[in-house]
């Protein structure tokens, strides 16, 4: 099976990663074959003539060749979310199963166009963190209350945070309060089902910790496996069943959250209503 890239630019970590990853979970069946770069990287990395040259795949001159050409699609870009729409337009026609890197969209009503165009065309489609598929969160839901710890900062990294805690507590997001301070910053989300979480975000670096409390009692989580392993093991069933995919709704609870929290992060202190209004 062909896999091809598409990318805003090729010279990053998972694209830098993923080929020899998606060949030995796949057992040789799968190989990244063609990839397409829109621009050369900014931040002082390779060319994408020399990154093809030096990873050993075909460079593709547009993103048409690589859907003609490939079985799958992946749509990389996971730092600039803003490009995943435009990048994606041909591959959500195509009727191949794609798979867009996290973060998926900066906003609900992006995702939610994106998640139409695949599903007007038929085009089996999923975005998620790696995150979700740590081994440690498998038994640790559903949850009614979630305190979560991780690193960086909320615009490229929440991802990791809220992918797990969205999927952890079963409930329609309600609203979001943004504090920030020094090195970190915190956020609360309340749940229509009256749950609550609070993600923390640390500028100089955390693990990813969680103190889960459901109805069981309360429990801490440190997440110490290979969930990136997990991911890719995950993408490469997708590929072969795309009934795999993460459900859109989850997706878009995510991104509405996100959206959100952006909107809080310019008011901060202030409860922002989290809007799936496209």
């Amino acid at each position: 099976m062909k896999i091809g890239f598409i990318d805003y630019y090729l010279d990053e970590w998972h694209a830098n990663n993923y080929p020899n990853w998606i060949r030995e979970a796949s057992n040789g069946e799968m190989e990244v074959s063609l990839a397409y770069g829109m621009i050369d990287s900014p931040i002082g990395g390779r060319t994408n003539a020399q990154w093809c040259a030096d990873m050993g795949i075909a460079q593709a001159a547009t993103i048409a060749e690589v859907v003609e050409q490939c079985d799958g699609i992946i749509v990389l870009s996971p730092d600039n979310c803003e490009m995943h729409e435009e990048l994606s337009q041909l591959p959500l026609k195509s009727g191949k199963p794609t798979y867009i890197d996290k973060t998926f969209a900066p906003d609900y009503p992006t995702a939610k166009r994106i998640f139409d165009l695949a599903e007007a065309n038929g085009t089996p489609c999923y975005s998620t963190s790696a995150l979700r598929y740590a081994d440690e969160y498998a038994s640790a839901g559903p949850a009614d209350a979630i305190a979560s710890w991780g690193p960086n900062g909320f615009e490229t990294y929440s991802i990791h945070q809220l992918e797990p805690v969205m999927m952890l507590i079963d409930s329609a997001p309600a609203r979001v309060m943004y504090v920030p301070g020094t090195d970190w910053y915190s956020m609360t989300i309340e749940f229509a089902g009256g749950q609550v979480a609070t993600l923390t975000g640390y500028d100089k670096g955390s693990p990813f910790l969680m103190n889960v409390t459901a109805a069981s009692g309360s429990r801490i989580i440190e997440v110490k496996s290979d969930y990136f392993h997990n991911f890719i093991a995950h993408l490469v069933s997708f590929f072969r069943d795309p009934s795999q995919a993460v459900p859109h709704e989850e997706t878009l609870r995510i991104m509405a959250v996100r959206g959100a929290g952006l909107e809080a992060i310019r008011r901060p202190g202030e409860w922002v209503p989290v809007s799936f209004e496209s």
